[in-house]
Order: C-alpha cells, then sequence, then structure tokens
C-alpha cells in the first residue's frame, strides 16, 4: 500500500476516502482485470462456433493474455488470494466466486454445443467443463512460473488433442 501511496503521490487518508479500504480497492483492481486483460478468456467462449474451438479459444487466449510481453505472467482470478489470512477470507471467497463463475461459463459453453450437435448429449460435461477449468489454472500457474508461451501453447494443443474421445466418454 505505501508503494501505491507513493507511486499515486497520495495520502493514505485520500486512498481510503476514494476506495474505503485495501478490500475494496482490490475488488476494484479485479473488476478492471475482468474487463481488461479477463476479458478475452470468457469472451472467446461465446463467438466460436463449435464448442471445442470455443474452449480452444478461451485456452489460447488465456495463453495469450498470461504471457503478454510486460504482463506479469499468469491470472490474478485464478492465482489471488488463495492462500490467505482468516482476516482476508472475504477477498478469498470473492475470487473463489469469480473462478466458479469461470467453470460454469465452460459447462455452458459445452451444455450449448450439446444443444447444437457439435458435443455429443452421451459427453461427461461436468467432468469436461471441470478438466478445461483445471488447465485454465494451470496454464496460469505455470506462466507465473515462467514457463515460455511456446510451451503454454503446446499445453493447449495436448489439451485439445483427445477431444473427440473425451466428449464421446458416455456419462
Amino acid at each position: 500500500m505505501a508503494d501505491l501511496r507513493a507511486a499515486l503521490g497520495i495520502t493514505q487518508a485520500s486512498l481510503y476516502a476514494a476506495f474505503g479500504g485495501k478490500e475494496e480497492l482490490f475488488r476494484e483492481a479485479v473488476e478492471l482485470y475482468r474487463q481488461t486483460a479477463g476479458f478475452s478468456t470468457t469472451q472467446a467462449l461465446a463467438i466460436e462456433a463449435s464448442a471445442r474451438e470455443a474452449i480452444h479459444a478461451m485456452l489460447q487466449a488465456a495463453v495469450d493474455a498470461f504471457s503478454a510481453p510486460g504482463a506479469p505472467g499468469g491470472c490474478l482470478l485464478i492465482l489471488g488470494a488463495t492462500n490467505c489470512a482468516v482476516e482476508n477470507k472475504a477477498v478469498q471467497e470473492h475470487l473463489l466466486s469469480i473462478r466458479r463463475q469461470i467453470s460454469q461459463s465452460i459447462l455452458e459453453r459445452l451444455k450449448l454445443g450439446q444443444d447444437q450437435g457439435d458435443v455429443p448429449k452421451v459427453a461427461p460435461i461436468v467432468a469436461l467443463a471441470a478438466y478445461y477449468s483445471t488447465v485454465l489454472h494451470g496454464l496460469a500457474l505455470q506462466s507465473r512460473d515462467g514457463a515460455s508461451r511456446k510451451t503454454l501453447t503446446q499445453v493447449v494443443q495436448f489439451a485439445m488433442a483427445d477431444w473427440k474421445q473425451m466428449v464421446s466418454r458416455p456419462v
């Protein structure tokens, strides 16, 4: 907080007057992140023609965001506040809620794929949504740990390689 105040050239009182406190400031930062860096990932689910294309585009958009020049690597929504002190439980729950929304968006896209006929009705879409959420989270962690864009892209290729077999498995 001291570094932030110094960079902005404001006092602690001014910062708290604007945001109310650290938690409120963090929530504002998360919302801005969702509308900017995090937007391309969820947007990809909505704009592609098939479920497979949408999931692939979502994962590739994540790679693009996580490995963007000048970006710190990883994802605030996925990696932020994963191991918190008790007093920060509300922040942790807030990010958990957002991650669950992302997983739900993946599940909804798979359901739409079933309705449109590009995902078989027998596909285990709950498990598939969990799988692709796990891949997304893993990409964030690998990026934070320094994995190259090439490696992250290869992970996406591996995750998509067995699509036909995975969606054909009965529930």
